[in-house]
């Protein structure tokens, strides 16, 4: 009997400049094919406001079809403030990488269906 304890969190992430933009990459660990692969819209902190307030930007990702074993997916994550998409020099992405040392105030909310059809999530603390 063989376990694999890719099957509870099985993926992985970087961030990649590819010189225009920076994009995200998705990896799946497991050895299943998962579908509707889903990133919740992540809120910033709003770093405007003394003493913080309502967030007025989050980043959103869009929805992967799915990600074959041992697959990559590469997502354009797009920066959204005030309800409205943002150009490259209003990007916010840079405050989802790490900082080595710094508390990561943010996660990447994974959901996706498994082989079963079965809803899995995932939570990865990022940002600084």
């Amino acid at each position: 009997m063989s376990i694999n304890n890719n099957t509870d969190k099985p993926f992985t992430f970087r961030f990649v400049d590819s010189g225009s933009a920076v994009v995200l990459e998705l990896t799946n660990r497991g050895d299943q094919t998962l579908k509707s692969v889903e990133i919740l819209s992540i809120f910033l902190k709003d770093i405007e406001t003394l003493g913080g307030g309502p967030s007025q930007a989050h980043i959103r990702f869009e929805t992967i079809e799915s990600i074959q074993p041992r697959g990559m997916a590469v997502l354009s994550p797009r920066t959204w403030i005030a309800g409205k998409p943002v150009d490259a020099d209003r990007d916010q992405l840079a405050r989802l990488e790490e900082i080595e040392g710094q508390v990561k105030p943010y996660v990447l909310d994974i959901s996706w269906q498994d082989a079963d059809e079965k809803m899995r999530f995932q939570r990865i603390p990022l940002g600084h």
